[in-house]
């Protein structure tokens, strides 16, 4: 899907801001889940609400297509979040250089770190109600896990619940939220 687009820097896949945040995306509120955007009291400003009883069943999914892949070569990514006290988690699939598919899922319900054949499960640590940014480099993490090489990103799907902002892939991963470009970082309106 955007495997001819110029990719360098910084590539956004989804902004709540933006005229049309899903545009690239296929949603799927399943049978009890909403899937909306709406106003966040903290940052003031239009973010998408994904929530339900069963995260399985309600989603967001990019490409929004399922025949087609991204193609995305830039191996960090980013997602900036706020989840609530219930389950949550996202999932990354990528193509290793062996022409394997591999399968990220980070999640809030798991203590600790899987690895099979085709899936790394990652456990996420966050403080639910508050915003977050959480960054992976997958270069790192498929030949840690795997021993080998990022080639690019299939897929990503976002399942409630949780509300998002953005997420975003860049060439390299920030070392601190300072590196961070201010177009990209969250920013609380001043009391």
């Amino acid at each position: 899907m955007l495997k001819n687009v110029f990719q360098n820097g910084i590539l956004s896949v989804f902004y709540s801001l933006g005229s049309d945040p899903l545009q690239l995306w296929g949603s799927n509120p399943g049978p009890t889940g909403k899937i909306e955007l709406v106003k966040d009291p903290v940052l003031q400003s239009q973010i998408l609400s994904i929530s339900s009883d069963n995260i399985s069943q309600t989603y967001i999914t990019c490409p929004a297509d399922p025949s087609r892949t991204l193609g995305i070569k830039l191996p960090s990514f980013c997602i900036q979040f706020k989840t609530t006290s219930n389950f949550f988690s996202f999932e990354i699939h990528v193509m290793d250089d062996k022409k394997q598919r591999r399968r990220f899922r980070v999640n809030n319900f798991q203590e600790v770190a899987r690895a099979k054949p085709y899936i790394c499960t990652l456990p996420l640590d966050v403080t639910p109600n508050e915003w977050s940014s959480v960054s992976l480099d997958f270069g790192d993490l498929t030949r840690r896990v795997y021993g080998t090489g990022f080639q690019e990103v299939l897929k990503v799907i976002v399942h409630a619940n949780c509300e998002l902002r953005r997420i975003y892939f860049s060439e390299k991963a920030f070392a601190s939220d300072e590196d961070v470009p201010p177009e990209l970082k969250l920013y609380a309106p001043a009391t």
